[in-house]
């Protein structure tokens, strides 16, 4: 989806000194890897995991994936897409464009709505701003991606727009599944109603249903996920699904040794607690409900061994005054502190306000160190990258059974599985790791050999890059031509009027298509024409016309991008929206004398069209007047002196055309517009180059006293030659 242009950030000047250089062509040269991930808060240093629902687990595998994917040999770049945040209660580094964090590895911030930070369920709206953010982007660097790789639904949206209209691979990793998350939330009580008006489930379903539905590859992290929880959507996913284990930074992590000094974070946990040599139950978690902490603090609560032997410890992200957390965090703690002093667990239930990314790992080994368990009890976990870094820790778990957990256990054999939902079995299973000290040493040790045997960042890079090799090479074979970046590789853009003016004389259209090819790479070439889409293509298929790359159709009132398969421009749609009323225009004109509808294969949701009997039919001036005096508002376009046809009051050929050239990053002077007919005058009028070839029509005679718009003597294509010499709109080429 692409929004309204004049919403959006002007272009910005190319070349952009990060980089420049040619497209890589597939499988020669080492990849550029664009990563997208628009939610939560994302930086290179010191990350503020848990301070809200949407900056935990998704964040820190972003970071390390693009890390790791470019230290492969076969990778040249990743860029990591997401979104920039001007808000003064926020860190300034969210607001910076690009942050270098590894040698061949960026954050590349873009703007998405408003300046201030918003949850990711409140980002759907402002989705096709990114959009427009990220193709400009490409612009500015002069380069496209051979991979987009989205992460979450809101990404996928963002994803499967760009690769389509830059037609590049496209990988997918959920993270976590709309369908799955309200099964859940309806098992543990909450209404249909409740969970649509807080998380924008439908929404996030349809997304998931597009993404997975348009991906070359998604990526599992667990068989079960792989196996069972995309059965459940519409789209069947199974035989381009690979699962890779997210990898672990086992630098960080790894068991207490003798001499290790008192970490930091050791007293702010100790001044909760009446006994702090007691084995520690370490919950590290966002304050999200699908984390399920109810449930852990009753299970503690209830099972009197397991509250007289051991301190039960809630990381639960970061916060100032949780008066100011959103509602459903606030949600959290409220519930949290009133279960604490229901069960007067004070002395034996720490909670510490805040800790840092560099906490983490010495949480675990202070944990480890004091023979304590990790525990996850959320209601689904499709992966819990904190499971792995607890086993090379040391740290035994106790985890739902369900997704990456059974994953981990099955590889790691470092803990027990349970139903999240059964309170006594969460008990009894703490309490048996804690009480059995041989089983606890076996858990420990096997963790330790597991996560560093099964879960590595360079293991899954590799398989990651074979695996899309795979796919190049087999896209390569079906599709051997270029991929279509034209519209962000080329500095100029040729848009044709089709009947009379790009056809008509095959002879010159052949001169024209050799001419352009000659150009490929550098000048885009598009159509605008009166015709639906399925006539535009039947007519481009008739005189053997190439795809073009872009199609503006229907007198202006759509566009699509044009390789393979077309794709439409639907933040043009969105723009021309505005008052537009098809079915009372239709009503008004029902008995205008001389008007008659034009077959239901002419119409179209923004046109409406009508022959025109012109002895008859009132004037313009007049059709215009009893619209305006019964509040409708429309544009009139009569042409050939038989058709009219209303569109929106902003569409037309022109300002379609004028929203492509800012949209890519055209400028007007390096635009050219050629036509024959009245419906073309506005395109002729936009401020561009235009031509009018030889063979037009007696409407466009006014335009001779125009500047920028050329008369040529050449009839149809040849004319469109004509006309581009003139304006010297032919780029020179090597041998000039």
């Amino acid at each position: 989806m692409l929004a309204d242009p004049d919403q959006t950030a002007s272009t910005p000047n190319r070349p952009n000194p990060v980089v420049t250089c040619c497209r890589l062509m597939p499988d020669s040269k080492p990849l550029y890897i664009a990563l997208i991930s628009i939610h939560g808060l994302i930086r290179g240093e010191n990350l503020e995991l848990g301070r809200d629902a949407d900056t935990g687990g998704q964040v820190q595998y972003v970071l390390e994936l693009a890390r790791a994917l470019s230290d492969h040999p076969e990778v040249e770049r990743v860029d990591l897409l997401t979104r920039q945040i001007l808000a003064l209660n926020m860190d300034v580094q969210y607001s910076e464009h690009l942050e270098q964090i590894a040698e061949h590895a960026w954050i590349v911030r873009l703007p998405c709505g408003p300046h201030r930070y918003l949850r990711k369920e409140a980002l759907w709206p402002h989705v096709p701003g990114f959009i427009n953010h990220a193709l400009q982007y490409f612009r500015a660097t002069n380069r496209v991606p051979d991979v987009f790789h989205s992460h979450y639904a809101d990404s996928g949206a963002v994803a499967v727009r760009l690769s389509r209209l830059l037609d590049t691979l496209l990988v997918h990793t959920s993270h976590s599944l709309g369908r799955i998350k309200r099964q859940r939330l309806l098992d543990h009580g909450s209404t249909e109603e409740s969970i649509e008006r807080r998380y924008r489930i439908s929404q996030r379903i349809a997304a998931e249903e597009s993404v997975l539905d348009a991906a070359d590859m998604v990526v599992a992290s667990t068989r079960q996920e792989a196996e069972e929880q995309y059965a459940i959507y519409d789209t069947a996913v199974a035989k381009k699904t690979v699962v890779i284990p997210p990898g672990v930074d086992l630098d960080r992590f790894r068991p207490p040794r003798r001499g290790d000094p008192r970490p930091k974070i050791a007293d702010e946990i100790d001044r909760f607690l009446a006994d702090r040599k007691k084995p520690m139950i370490l919950a590290l978690q966002r304050p999200d409900e699908r984390k399920n902490l109810p449930t852990l603090i009753r299970a503690f609560a209830h099972h009197p061994q397991l509250r007289q032997m051991a301190n039960l410890t809630l990381m639960i992200g970061s916060r100032d005054d949780i008066s100011d957390l959103p509602k459903s965090q606030r949600h959290v703690f409220d519930d949290m502190l009133l279960q604490i002093d229901r069960h007067d667990l004070y002395g034996s239930v720490a909670y510490p306000k805040s800790h840092a990314a560099e906490d983490v790992p010495e949480l675990y080994r202070l944990a480890a160190s004091r023979r304590g368990v990790f525990v996850n009890p959320a209601l689904t976990e499709p992966f819990g990258l904190t499971l792995i870094e607890a086993a090379a820790s040391g740290l035994p778990m106790v985890a739902t059974a369900d997704g990456g957990p059974q994953t981990i256990v099955s590889l790691c054999n470092n803990g027990l599985l349970v139903d999240p939902l059964d309170v006594d079995a969460v008990a009894d299973a703490l309490n048996d790791v804690l009480t059995d000290r041989a089983a606890w040493r076996r858990y420990s040790r096997s963790g330790i050999r597991g996560a560093h045997a099964h879960f590595s960042w360079p293991g899954h890079v590799n398989t990651y890059v074979k695996r899309l090799r795979r796919i190049q090479r087999r896209r390569q074979r079906r599709m051997p031509t270029l991929p279509h970046t034209g519209l962000v590789l080329g500095d100029r853009l040729m848009v044709c009027d089709i009947d009379n003016t790009l056809v008509g004389d095959r002879d010159a259209l052949a001169e024209l298509m050799v001419e352009l090819e000659k150009h490929r790479g550098r000048i885009v070439f598009g159509v605008a024409t009166g015709r639906v889409p399925p006539s535009t293509l039947r007519v481009l298929r008739e005189w053997d016309i190439p795809m073009p790359d872009v199609l503006i159709t229907s007198v202006g009132s759509e566009i699509y991008y044009g390789h393979g398969r077309i794709v439409e421009d639907v933040g043009w749609r969105r723009t021309i929206d505005r008052h537009w009323d098809r079915d009372a225009l239709q009503a008004a004109l029902a008995n205008v004398p001389g008007l008659r509808l034009q077959p239901k294969a002419h119409q179209r949701p923004f046109k409406l069209s009508y022959f025109v009997d012109p002895e008859r039919a009132p004037v313009m001036a007049e059709l215009k007047r009893r619209l305006r005096d019964l509040g409708l508002r429309a544009s009139l376009i009569y042409s050939h002196e038989e058709f009219l046809d209303l569109l929106p009051e902003r569409a037309s050929k022109g300002r379609a055309v004028r929203y492509v050239a800012h949209r890519w990053g055209f400028p007007l002077d390096h635009v050219l517009v050629a036509g024959d007919s009245g419906n073309d005058s506005d395109m002729l009028r936009s401020g561009v180059l235009g031509v009018v070839v030889g063979n037009h029509q007696p409407e466009l005679r006014s335009l001779r006293t125009r500047d920028r718009v050329y008369f040529a003597d050449n009839s149809y294509a040849r004319g469109v030659l004509e006309g581009a010499t003139h304006h010297d709109f032919w780029p020179e080429t090597e041998t000039e």
